[in-house]
């Protein structure tokens, strides 16, 4: 009997005090790591999910292990491509009929001290990981505007749910990524000024800052294999094993943290824990920085 007494109570702790049934999300960048887990987060909430990704192979895996009968979709495209951001969002609507909450999860590393960094490397940063966003936003605009519009006429308070994803690169600035610091340093400016202009349609707009969290940007770089290709161009991934040592040192959790804790951060903004939380950024990093 004890040990169904405390069995019950765990499951019972374990249960969310919400739910995003009735909701739809698009998660960015949701075919690996951290996109994933966001989108298992929600989909476990009971929202339906449109994710996206450059990688359909990746894309395609999450979906198979997201899979719920007509609860997870997905669109493949890059990013960066001016007109792939309008796609997605108008994809999601005319699929799920809606879309309550955007995730703004996409980004990669690719690093370099300032004298080393070519106008291209610099410009790419900015494009994924805020110009991106902004175009995402931009698209998804008109859908959120007219809606939240006739829902207020009509007396309802509907919350929607905007969160774009920044670093303590981009908090506090980090040798060696000039351009991922500034673009993660923009996508907080966008984040604050459209939590100014949508909180009279009922959105709230915040952003998660990450520390280290254990996805393959951060692998050791012993493995000459790791690496992506973008636009051409072969990306080396991960970091040096003593600056990993480092961090864990310096981070007062003593270690990395895991695209699970990660999207924990996310799901509180996405939740209506946070209805009356905007403009804000949470830094999910372990108390580490830089």
């Amino acid at each position: 009997m004890e040990l169904e007494r405390l069995a019950l109570e765990t499951e019972s702790a374990a249960e969310m005090p919400f739910t995003l049934e009735g909701k739809t999300a698009l998660v960015t960048g949701a075919g690996r790591g951290i996109g994933r887990a966001i989108a298992r987060r929600l989909v476990a909430a009971g929202a339906k999910v449109m994710i996206n990704d450059l990688d359909e192979a990746m894309l395609l895996e999450s979906e198979a292990e997201l899979a719920r009968p007509g609860r997870v979709r997905h669109v493949t495209g890059d990013l960066t491509d001016p007109m792939v951001p309008e796609r997605i969002v108008h994809t999601t609507v005319a699929e799920f009929e809606s879309i309550d909450i955007i995730v703004n999860n996409a980004g990669y590393s690719w690093d370099n001290v300032i004298q080393k960094t070519t106008d291209e490397q610099f410009q790419a940063m900015l494009e994924i990981h805020l110009v991106t966003p902004f175009r995402i936003l931009r698209a998804a605009s008109t859908y959120i505007r007219e809606t939240a519009k006739k829902e207020i006429a009509n007396g309802q308070r509907v919350m929607r749910k905007v969160v774009n994803i920044t670093s303590i690169a981009g908090t506090d600035g980090n040798p060696g990524q000039v351009g991922y610091s500034s673009g993660k340093a923009g996508i907080i400016g966008l984040t604050k000024t459209m939590a100014k202009e949508w909180g009279r349609y009922n959105v709230n707009v915040n952003a998660v800052g990450f520390g280290l969290i254990g996805t393959r940007l951060v692998q050791p770089l012993t493995d000459a294999k790791a690496h992506m290709e973008m636009h051409g161009h072969q990306i080396r991934l991960g970091v040096q094993p003593s600056l990993l040592d480092s961090v864990k040192t310096a981070c007062p959790l003593g270690r990395l943290g895991t695209p699970e804790e990660a999207a924990g951060a996310v799901l509180f903004f996405c939740s209506p824990l946070s209805d009356y939380v905007t403009g804000e950024v949470l830094i999910c990093g372990g108390g580490l920085h830089f």
